[in-house]
Parts: C-alpha cells; structure tokens; sequence
C-alpha cells in the first residue's frame, strides 16, 4: 500500500529580485515535492509567496532542513508548517465579493467584521489600490471568496451587506461563484 503524502505551508518574504521563483522552486523540487497550491506577489520593493507543498514524510523533512540554508542564499524569511489535506465543506456556499472605493482606513477590516460576525469564512483575499482614471482619486478595490454556509437564507444576507456597503458608501457585488 502506497504511503499517502503529507503537506508543508512555506511562507516567505525578501528583497524582490528576478530569479526568486526560480530558486525557492527548484529547491522544493530536488527535495522530490511537489507545489499544489501557490500565492506570490510583489509589495512594495518584497517579494511574497506562499506555498503549499505535497510530499512523503521524508522529502518534506529534506525540505525543512534546507530551510535556513535557503533564507541565507535567497536573503529571505522563511516560515513553513506541516498541514493536511482541506476536506471539501459541503455545507458552505463559494460566493463573490468585489468593492470599489474611495481609499480610507479601515475598509478591510469592516468587511472582514461584517462577515465574521456572521459566521462566514472569509477563504480568499486581495486587495489593491489605484489612482482613478481621468481624476487621479485614490482608490480602493477589495475581490475575495467567501463560504456561506448553506442553511443561510442568501436573500437578506445579501440585503444587509449591500445596506452595509451603502452606508459606508463602498460600491459592491455579492454573487456566486459560478464554474
């Protein structure tokens, strides 16, 4: 019987520079894993990835031990955790959240508010900001996922967010994830 594989989070943070992907991957690949799941982005001036990486127990413990190896030669922080696989939730319900703004303190955290209070897991996140076009307002744009769960009536959960978003003045969506 095959040994089932077992999963490490890999986070990590440095200097953005050409040849940063090329690097951190490759050494996740000659430890014999595997990438499933990857986030990277540039903010400011660092570079920002996160992994989720498959392997048997003892590629995964190859790949923990070059860890501080690989923060000297990538002049980067890097923090990984063992995980397990996410079983599908069959009681919640993938939808879509996009706001537009005006640019102002504290737009994330009460959207983040309105759904946890609600008992709604926020699953994905991101968020960016922009000057708009022709009169150069700052501007703030939010997309996430969300899992609502399926036993919530979706037509006044929809009514109390759009009255949340309008009396914060947000411009909004809530929809579901369709495909």
């Amino acid at each position: 019987m095959p040994t089932p594989n077992q999963y490490l989070v890999l986070s990590a943070l440095g200097h953005d520079r050409p040849g940063i992907v090329d690097q951190l991957t490759g050494a996740v690949a000659e430890a014999g894993c595997n990438i499933v799941d990857s986030r990277m982005t540039v903010l400011g001036g660092e570079f920002a990835v996160l992994l989720m990486v498959e392997g048997l127990w003892n590629t995964l413990a190859k790949l923990e031990d070059q860890v501080p190896e690989l923060e000297k030669r990538l002049g980067m922080t890097i923090i990984c955790r063992r995980t397990t696989d996410r079983a599908p939730a069959t009681d919640l319900l993938p939808y879509l959240v996009d706001v537009v703004a005006l640019d102002h303190p504290g737009i994330v955290h009460q959207l983040a508010s309105f759904f946890s209070s609600r008992e709604i897991n926020i699953e994905e996140l991101s968020t960016s900001s922009y000057a708009a076009p022709h009169t150069g307002t700052p501007m703030f744009a939010i997309h996430m996922s969300v899992g609502i769960p399926a036993n919530m009536p979706i037509n006044p959960l929809r009514d109390e967010f759009m009255n949340f978003c309008d009396s914060m003045n947000l411009d909004a969506v809530l929809e579901p994830i369709k495909g």
